[in-house]
Formats: C-alpha cells, sequence, structure tokens
C-alpha cells in the first residue's frame, strides 16, 4: 500500500489526526486572500451577465460548414454589439447576440441568412426582452436569500446561534469565491449558473452539518471534565469526519469535472459550461469551508463563552501540574503509538495540545474503534 493509502486508512480508523483548529489563522489568510483576488475580478472584469438577464436575442442556425469566427464577426457587424457563438454538437451554431430589440434581431437575422446562403426562416430566432431577464434575476437574489434565512434558522434551531453565523460565513465564502472565478474566467452568468450556485451550497451545507452534529454530541457534558478544551474536542469531531468529507467532495468532483473538461471543453456544450464550472468551483471551496473555515470559526466563537474560558484555564492548569508531576499525557502516548482511544470525557488525561491527536469525537467511540482494530 502506498503511503497515502496508509495515512488514509489510518485516518479512517482513527489512529491519527490533524489539528486543523490550531491552524486556523492559517486557513483564515488563505481564504481572506483568494477572497480578495474574487473580489478584485468581480469589480475589474465584472460578470458576463447572459442575454437571460440583461435581454437579447438567439440564434440557432441550420446544420452549416461555416466557422465560429466568419459567423461572430458577422453578428457583430450586423449587430452593433459583440456576438457570442458556439458550435453545438449536431453541427448548428448558436449565436447569442445582447440588448437587441425585434427591428434589430430581423436585421441579423437575414445578415445571417445570406452570409449561410439559408433562407432567412431556416434561421431559428428567439428575443429575450429585458424587463424579462430583470424578472429573472430578481427571482434568483430572492431564492438565495430565502435559501440562506431558512438555513441559519435551521442551524440555530438545530444546533446553536455560533454554529448557524459560521456555517453562514462558509456559505458566502464559497458564492464569492465561485462568483469571482466567474469574473476572472469571463463565463456567461445564466439561469444555469444560478442553479449550479444553490446545488454547490447543498453540498457544502451537508459536510458542515455532519461535523457540526459530531461536534454536537461530543460537547455534551465537557464543562464537568477537564481533559479537553472545546476546540479539541472540535477538532477531534472534524477529523472523525474528515475522510467522508473527501470521499464525498472527490466522488462529486469527477462527473462534474467530466462535463467541465469533456462536455463543455470538447463538446462546445454551453450550458454544460454554464452549470458545471460553478459546481466545480462551489464543490471545491464548499469543501474547503466545512473543513477548514466553519468547524475553526464554531470554536473562536465558543471559546469566548465564559464557561469555555474557564474549561480552558481548567485543563492547562492539570495539564502543567501533570508536566511538573513528570507525568505524560495519554492522549499524546495513545496518538504515538495508535494504541485505543479513550473516551472523549471519561478521565482526567490530557490530549496532544497541538500536531497529530487521536480524532474521534463523541462518547465512547473511541474504544469500540480500537476493540475492532
Amino acid at each position: 500500500m502506498s503511503r497515502l493509502g496508509t495515512i488514509g486508512a489510518r485516518l479512517h480508523r482513527g489512529e491519527i489526526g490533524y489539528d486543523f483548529v490550531a491552524k486556523r489563522w492559517l486557513w483564515y489568510g488563505v481564504s481572506i486572500l483568494i477572497t480578495i483576488v474574487a473580489i478584485a475580478g468581480l469589480a475589474i472584469r465584472g460578470l458576463n451577465m447572459g442575454i437571460e438577464f440583461k435581454g437579447g436575442a438567439v440564434f440557432t442556425t441550420p446544420k452549416t460548414s461555416a466557422s465560429v469566427s466568419v459567423v461572430q464577426e458577422s453578428a457583430a457587424e450586423a449587430s452593433g454589439h459583440h456576438a457570442i457563438v458556439q458550435k453545438l454538437g449536431n453541427g448548428t451554431l448558436r449565436v447569442q447576440v445582447s440588448e437587441l430589440d425585434t427591428q434589430q434581431a430581423t436585421k441579423v437575422q437575414t445578415v445571417l441568412a445570406k452570409d449561410l446562403d439559408v433562407p432567412a426562416d431556416k434561421i431559428n430566432k428567439e428575443l429575450v426582452g429585458p424587463s424579462w431577464g430583470k424578472e429573472i434575476a430578481n427571482k434568483a437574489w430572492t431564492g438565495l436569500g430565502i435559501f440562506m434565512i431558512l438555513v441559519v434558522i435551521y442551524l440555530a434551531i438545530a444546533f446553536e446561534w455560533r454554529m448557524a453565523l459560521a456555517a453562514l460565513i462558509a456559505l458566502i465564502h464559497d458564492l464569492t469565491i465561485t462568483v469571482g472565478v466567474y469574473a476572472i474566467v469571463g463565463f456567461e452568468v445564466t439561469p444555469g449558473t444560478v442553479i449550479g450556485l444553490l446545488t454547490i451550497l447543498g453540498y457544502s451545507l451537508y459536510d458542515t452539518v455532519v461535523v457540526f452534529d459530531g461536534l454536537k454530541e461530543g460537547a455534551v457534558g465537557i464543562t464537568k471534565q477537564t481533559r479537553w478544551t472545546y476546540s479539541e474536542i472540535a477538532n477531534r469531531s472534524l477529523n472523525g469526519t474528515l475522510v467522508r468529507s473527501i470521499n464525498t467532495t472527490v466522488v462529486a468532483l469527477l462527473p462534474v469535472a467530466g462535463l467541465l473538461f469533456i462536455g463543455g471543453g470538447f463538446l462546445g456544450a454551453g450550458m454544460l459550461n454554464d452549470i458545471s464550472l460553478s459546481l466545480f468551483v462551489g464543490l471545491a471551496a464548499g469543501a474547503y469551508s466545512s473543513i477548514f473555515i466553519a468547524t475553526p470559526l464554531v470554536a473562536d466563537l465558543k471559546e469566548r463563552d465564559p464557561q469555555m474560558k474557564a474549561l480552558r484555564k481548567r485543563v492547562l492548569a492539570k495539564r502543567a501540574a501533570a508536566a511538573a508531576r513528570g507525568e505524560s499525557p495519554d492522549a499524546e502516548d495513545l496518538a504515538d503509538t495508535g494504541g485505543d482511544e479513550p473516551d472523549a470525557l471519561d478521565g482526567d488525561a490530557a490530549p496532544a495540545g497541538a500536531g497529530v491527536v487521536a480524532p474521534r469525537g463523541g462518547r465512547g467511540r473511541g474504544r469500540s474503534a480500537g476493540r475492532r482494530r
């Protein structure tokens, strides 16, 4: 088995873990940097809104051997606006020109028919009014706002307000990065893009809620012990679902990558590009935010609570006393040897403060995992 496979197997069995929470400021810095780049791209280049939002006309030609560049130049000259031409899989061409009225659209249709040497009625023409596009945009924003509000309410009821706030920040983080990538690469924003954005928010929330559920279970009765701080319980819960999160993301990204690079790139399917780019970027950003942003944020917010501050003082004082007596913390020994992990909240052995820690969250899961091995 390769080294990577061995590490993955040990992660899955709960023998090793990584201290994500302790290095949270590194992850925050990376996210801030990526977000700044995304916002800069959005401010400088702006979004390339499709005709569904700006209004315009879409022309579909019969099967033709004419090149994309020739048709694009012809449509641009006839309309006076930039034209987007895509060659579809059946040999037809799809020509999009924004901000056209009925008279201008008819002129473009006539010019295209002449250049392609086909009757004008063979070129399909669809007009989209700017008012309809504005209505679609408003509905998209309304749907997104309702989604965010419902998510915050659900998480606040099912968990607590700190988790709801952290999940909301992670979702905004994912949206900002995805929209910024769209601005930088210049892909059109269409209704398919909106569908992709709403889809990735669901994927991102799935991972986040799974970790939060383990954290809620692992933190039951946390103030009655002096072995773990809240941040360490959060890190154990995160490590307990790490392999699951990675596997889910990879399995989801593989078919989306096929849509983006094969369907959109080689086959020239425009709608596939619109949906697959938002899915690809959003899934990757969502996996990152679930692991590196949401849970560390919850730990940061929770550690400000007076009870958690008092707990941290007791835990650190107990560890200092144990170190003065020359005693070795049990959790550190177990992480090094890969032995059975004691219960998360029973006993008073101190865990490793940073680096590799035993990852399983919740009560009693460590012992049962050890016996299964």
